[in-house]
């Protein structure tokens, strides 16, 4: 019999942005092959979360993913949805409002950060009682001039690597001790629960750095980039329509409903999405090929490629649920108006990038 240790993720119900929670659960398996079918539920203190009132503080994790968990003996990452004691999505679970039963939808995350010195609450690089070098100089940057963290940021790729999650690449971002890394999935609840998952093992990592990370989108006031989570998306119809007259009805749909994104995108993000420093206002909505100005990003690959590929929401802030960035994207697409237009426009977009 081997002892293993669990640790059950989930969200707080702090509006309006979660918080992580876990706890550890250890349990005997003779022959424990870390699938999801042998775990239960379990149960936490929800008048601590504010999810419950004391009187009735009962709520239920449901387990949903689970993944080795790279710092352990025997041990797994459970992320877990929460629950009423009745067994019903708790109001606080984005999870249970992604309509995407059949995974069409394919998500890609990239999570900007800063990573923060806990003595002196600046961001790597950052001196007290004064600033950096200018921007400019530290995007992909390498060398002890401009790079601060990368030790941290190196171990935290080689974690998610042997967890087991879909990640993807890593890079010092536009501002001093910002950086981000990408994450990719094929069904949008399985994005969502891993980036989560990145996010739990990157805060627990910096225990051991005496750091902690700052996911508010704009943490450094002033002529700074903000942090975002560039949410990259595409359905079957993004990938094959070859019509561009089929992107840009998609992209119309997101035009009435900009409110209702904003409103899930991110506590903060109206300090971020100034129409400065690689953002749209969030005021206005735009998109276009290639320009990282917009709301909506067309990538040029897509283009290339004869219009198939994905769309880029460049909205999304930094302390964002992707769960909720997820099932609102996906709402919005799901109502784009394209049918008889893809099957007449795709035809021609098909001829013109044959004579390309």
């Amino acid at each position: 019999m081997a002892r293993i240790k669990l640790e059950y993720i989930w969200l707080d119900g702090y509006h309006p942005t979660q918080n992580m929670r876990s706890k550890t659960k250890v349990e005997e398996h003779e022959d424990f092959q870390g699938t999801l079918e042998e775990l239960g539920n379990w149960s936490f203190d929800g008048s601590s979360t504010k999810q419950a009132e004391g009187g009735s503080s009962d709520c239920l994790l449901k387990p949903v993913a689970i993944y080795p968990d790279p710092s352990r003996i025997n041990g797994y990452l459970v992320m877990s949805e929460v629950l009423n004691a009745d067994g019903t999505a708790h109001v606080s679970n984005g999870r249970a409002t992604i309509q995407d039963d059949d995974n069409d939808f394919w998500f890609g995350f990239e999570q900007e950060y800063f990573i923060m010195d806990t003595k002196t609450q600046l961001p790597l690089g950052f001196p007290v009682g004064g600033y950096p070098g200018p921007q400019g100089m530290y995007y992909c940057s390498v060398g002890g001039k401009n790079t601060f963290g990368r030790e941290l940021v190196e171990e935290h790729a080689d974690l998610c690597i042997e967890a087991g999650l879909t990640f993807e690449g890593i890079n010092q971002e536009v501002a001093c001790g910002q950086w981000e890394f990408q994450l990719f999935a094929k069904g949008a609840k399985k994005a969502g629960d891993e980036l989560w998952v990145a996010r739990y093992l990157l805060d627990r990592l910096t225990e051991s750095y005496g750091y902690y990370i700052e996911y508010h989108p704009k943490p450094i006031k002033g002529d700074w980039n903000g942090s975002g989570m560039h949410a990259n998306f595409s359905n079957t119809t993004l990938r094959t329509c070859g019509s561009k007259k089929v992107y840009e009805q998609i992209c119309e749909a997101f035009r009435p409903v900009v409110k209702e994104h904003i409103a899930v995108y991110g506590e903060f993000n109206n300090e971020r999405l100034t129409g400065r420093h690689e953002t749209a206002s969030i005021n206005e909505f735009k998109y276009g090929v290639s320009d990282r100005g917009a709301s909506i990003r067309i990538p040029l690959i897509a283009v290339t490629k004869g219009w198939k590929g994905w769309l880029e929401d460049r909205r999304p802030a930094s302390n964002g649920d992707p769960y909720k960035i997820a099932a609102r994207i996906i709402k919005t697409v799901k109502t784009a108006k394209i049918g008889a237009v893809a099957k007449t426009t795709a035809k021609p977009a098909a001829k013109a990038a044959k004579k390309k």
